[in-house]
């Protein structure tokens, strides 16, 4: 029997990558496709509270059918999971194509590796893609040609395997550099990279005279080390990283027991 694959991104319901990735998951399973109903880039883990959901159909760029929320990624695979198409319970979540990297420590403010991460929470493999632009996605432009499809259809067969063998609590990252299938030397498994980060303070006025900041105004670096999502893609190479949501430092419990933080309690 065909997966049910729920299919979401940050970029939005119109962003080319997620029509990519849809129409090579279709080869392999059944695909809802719901995605935020705007660039919801950055977005990390948050959930809409406090406010009802809005969902509406919405006409992809080659007439298939998707769905636009108003929520966040997280929120997508929530409404899925929960029963919003009749008779469809998910069997794996994948997010994206990003319209740029996710590497590194800056997974964790992703909108795309989010969306995999619920697959943990419903219960289900996950597997976050997303292609090494150099830049993020707020509409087409046509400076750049996107590959998306060498890496749609490896994800379409990575789901195969991630379904039949991914262990529980884990999701899969992955990352592709912006190449024909041609000029890709394949794909390795990686461990996250390390980011460094080089941002400045810099105020600005607008034409009110009111004072902002701004703050995210340099790309960040990273530790050039072998074995890291960012060396696969230096060397032309998908890289897939598995990721899990245990943020316990279990290696820091014994330490912490030697503080006898039991005698902080007054009483």
């Amino acid at each position: 029997m065909d997966m049910r694959i729920v299919l979401t991104n940050d970029d939005g319901i119109e962003a080319p990558g997620l029509l990519a990735a849809r129409r090579a998951l279709e080869e392999v399973g059944e695909v809802i496709t719901i995605a935020p109903d705007r660039n919801r880039s950055g977005v990390g883990r948050s959930i809409t509270f406090g406010t009802e959901l809005h969902v509406e159909e919405r006409r992809m760029a080659d007439g298939g059918v998707g769905y636009a929320c108003s929520g966040t990624p997280v929120d997508c695979v929530r409404l899925v999971a929960l029963g919003m198409v009749d008779g469809f319970r998910p069997d794996i979540v994948v997010s994206g194509i990003n319209h740029g990297e996710n590497l590194g420590d800056d997974i964790t403010y992703s909108g795309t590796v989010a969306g995999a991460l619920e697959a943990i929470v419903i219960g289900v493999p996950g597997i976050a893609v997303s292609l090494s632009t150099g830049r993020p996605w707020h509409g087409a432009d046509g400076r750049e040609e996107l590959h998306f499809e060498p890496v749609a259809r490896f994800t379409a067969r990575l789901a195969e395997l991630a379904l039949e063998g991914l262990p529980p609590g884990r999701i899969l990252n992955v990352n592709a550099p912006n190449l024909p299938e041609e000029e890709l030397r394949g794909a390795r498994v990686t461990r996250l990279g390390r980011r460094f980060y080089q941002d400045e303070l810099i105020e600005v006025r607008d034409e009110n005279g009111r004072v902002g900041y701004n703050i995210y105004n340099n790309p960040p670096g990273h530790h050039d080390e072998e074995g890291t999502d960012f060396a696969a893609l230096k060397d032309r190479q998908i890289s897939v990283t598995p990721v899990h949501l245990d943020l316990t430092d279990t290696a820091g419990l014994e330490e912490l027991e030697s503080w006898d933080i039991g005698r902080l309690v007054v009483r």
